[in-house]
């Protein structure tokens, strides 16, 4: 787990993603035609990686998909003061057929 905890905002800039990993699209959303967004909390420690992330706006057939992804990315480490800190970030995965 990640030390002390801190929210994005006010001096708490985002972080940059530095490695995306694109969801893989679920064949079973695709064959229902399926599209949308899951909304995620995200736990990112000092060390840039996403050590936690929960469902928090759901789209039953894609939400796994969006957390195997979102588990994946990497981020330049959150600062506070020039030190690096762990944050809780909200992300947005978005789905969309082509």
């Amino acid at each position: 787990t990640c030390e002390p905890v801190l929210r994005v905002g006010g001096d708490i800039k985002e972080p940059k993603k530095i490695k995306d990993v694109a969801p893989i699209y679920p064949a079973e959303a695709q064959t229902a035609k399926v599209s949308g967004y899951v909304v995620l909390e995200t736990l990112i420690c000092s060390d840039g990686q996403v050590h936690d992330a929960k469902v928090i706006k759901s789209h039953p057939l894609l939400d796994q998909a969006a957390l195997d992804a979102v588990r994946q990315w990497v981020y330049t480490p959150p600062l506070l003061t020039g030190a690096p800190v762990s944050v809780i970030m909200t992300v947005t995965v978005i789905f969309s057929l082509k």
